[in-house]
């Protein structure tokens, strides 16, 4: 635990963040797949 303390507290935090962009990049990703299979499942239903 103690090695954490050796990094600044911006090095911590741009980490931080840089994890954060990636998992909301990856949210995006899964949230667009959900969306096209609503989406199929929509047009299916029209047909």
């Amino acid at each position: 635990m103690r090695k954490r303390f050796n990094k600044s507290f911006d090095e911590l935090v741009n980490e931080n963040k840089e994890q954060l962009l990636k998992d909301e990049k990856a949210i995006r990703v899964i949230e667009d797949k959900v969306d096209e299979k609503a989406m199929k499942k929509e047009t299916i239903r029209m047909k």
